[in-house]
């Protein structure tokens, strides 16, 4: 089924925000609401707070449920607003889960337990009591490079029957495996990685949960847009153009902080703070992606 037939559960373009913060390392609220706006003002229809990209990990329960509240305040209604409900603890996703839905969420992002590598019953039970939560409908998170596990193709069918699982964030890099699961599930597809999206388009997918969207929104959903049209050559060479800013900003393994330090030098955010061990970039990669940015055009 072409990709604009399909169900967009949370839109077509997501960006996997950045959590901005000051110098002393404190959660920037006024600055994730401005940029939210801005996302959501260049191409967005779905917005990510609390993922890899908002650095999750190093923010506490209380911080992440400010940033819902002031995203969701910020967007107004005009945007999904997906928080993500990732901890290796069961009881710790369902806590952030059940908080999330009370500051307003309109989605989750609920991906795979990580370090401890459960068995795939332990996924599943893990996902479903996450799900089971609340009433939110649920993106899940395959991402095996961060979490050390993959889901298999039976606990995807599983997890294809809860209620509330109505898409998937695909970063498994395996384009083959999609072909066979998006049909077989009837889940909602979405690419986790830029350098891909045009391949997973034409395989079925939805969508895209991006980094780079940070910088170049508005052209991520000309490309979506242009293969719903059914245009591919079109689709190419607007993707092609792009190459540049994804390369820049997803190259270096480190998305959050080439996206922080670029927004940053953009005047988009206030500072490229993050927390450790998240280190500041050298004056060798900030001098890189000023440069790219102005190869770019976008500075």
């Amino acid at each position: 089924m072409p990709a604009a037939e399909t169900a967009r559960p949370f839109g077509a373009l997501l960006t996997a925000m950045v959590t901005p913060m000051t110098t002393d390392g404190d959660v920037d609220l006024e600055a994730a609401a401005a940029l939210a706006v801005h996302l959501v003002e260049h191409g967005h229809d779905g917005l990510v707070v609390n993922g890899t990209t908002g650095e999750s990990t190093t923010t506490s329960d209380a911080e992440k449920a400010h940033l819902v509240r002031v995203v969701v305040d910020a967007v107004e209604g005009r945007a999904a607003v997906l928080a993500g409900a990732g901890s290796p603890d069961t009881r710790h996703a369902v806590a952030l889960a059940e908080q999330a839905a009370d500051a307003g969420a309109t989605g989750l992002l609920a991906v795979t337990p990580y370090y401890s590598r459960p068995s795939q019953d332990g996924v599943v039970a893990h996902l479903a009591a996450t799900a089971d939560a609340t009433d939110l409908p649920v993106m899940l998170y395959d991402v095996p490079p961060r979490t050390g596990l993959r889901l298999s193709a039976d606990s995807y069918a599983r997890l294809a029957e809860h209620p509330q699982v109505v898409a998937v964030k695909d970063a498994t890099g395996d384009v083959a495996a999609a072909t066979r699961l998006i049909p077989d599930t009837g889940l909602a597809w979405y690419s986790g990685d830029e350098a891909l999206l045009l391949p997973f388009l034409a395989v079925g997918a939805v969508g895209l949960v991006s980094t780079a969207g940070h910088l170049v929104g508005d052209e991520l959903a000309e490309v979506i847009a242009l293969v719903d049209a059914g245009d591919l050559p079109a689709a190419r060479e607007a993707f092609a153009r792009l190459l540049p800013v994804v390369d820049v900003v997803c190259g270096s393994g480190n998305g959050a902080l080439r996206s922080k330090l670029a927004l940053a030098l953009l005047g988009r955010i206030p500072s490229p703070t993050m927390r450790l061990p998240q280190a500041p970039a050298g004056e060798d990669e900030v001098a890189q992606v000023r440069s790219a940015l102005v190869a770019a055009g976008l500075t």
